[in-house]
């Protein structure tokens, strides 16, 4: 018995290692084998396929792949005073990669798990921020790191109104601490590179100057 073939994974699946065998969409691509590395609580796999190139020729390749599932994120913003609202949180992958103490500015953000984006973040905003949104726009669909990840991540906006009660949030029982932050939009963008290096918060904040709530284009919402 191997966990997440047929054994159960920490999350209750098998049949992890069929993932890929019987994708037909590229005929210049043919899965060979996969093979599970682990399955802890995200799924780790590798994957031998061929590939055609232009030259015409086969050749066998090796590809690493991590599956955490598909997330979403969201924009939370405020027309009128020109504010968004953004989390401030440990994380450690970033630590452990150079950033000065781990602590990341983000947009509120989650997997998807079992449920549509827009439930998924309104789950995810409500559980992070202490608000429930009203209608939700949605922005675009991106792959954020298609070298290695297979996660692609449904991005959103929406206007808040109100400033929540505590400036702190999260899930206690999950271990969450997260602080809320409110910035100007144009403090915000100003930081991005150097308080704010978080790649789904970025590309947020740049949507919402170009073609967003905060754009010429959408009117007295974007004027001073």
């Amino acid at each position: 018995m191997t966990q997440g073939i047929d054994e159960p994974d920490g999350r209750g699946r098998t049949g992890l290692h069929l993932t890929g065998r019987d994708l037909a969409r590229n005929p210049r691509v043919r899965v060979a084998d996969v093979r599970l590395l682990a399955t802890n609580w995200h799924v780790l796999r590798t994957t031998e396929l061929e590939y055609l190139g232009a030259d015409g020729a086969w050749t066998t390749q090796h590809r690493e792949t991590y599956d955490r599932g598909d997330g979403a994120t969201i924009l939370l913003y405020d027309p009128v005073r020109r504010t968004v609202l953004l989390t401030r949180q440990f994380r450690y992958p970033v630590y452990v990669n150079e950033h000065p103490d781990g602590m990341l500015l983000e947009t509120a953000a989650g997997l998807l798990d079992d449920d549509a984006p827009e439930d998924a973040i309104r789950r995810e905003a409500a559980e992070e921020t202490g608000l429930d949104i009203g209608a939700v726009e949605p922005v675009f669909v991106a792959y954020m790191s298609p070298g290695s990840v297979t996660e692609k991540i449904h991005f959103f906006a929406a206007p808040y109104s109100a400033t929540p009660a505590t400036m702190s949030a999260g899930l206690v029982d999950e271990g969450e601490e997260i602080e809320l932050v409110e910035l100007d939009i144009d403090a915000a963008v100003a930081a991005i590179g150097t308080d704010i290096v978080d790649a789904k918060t970025i590309m947020l904040l740049q949507w919402a100057v170009l073609s967003g709530p905060f754009s010429a284009g959408r009117g007295v919402v974007g004027q001073r």
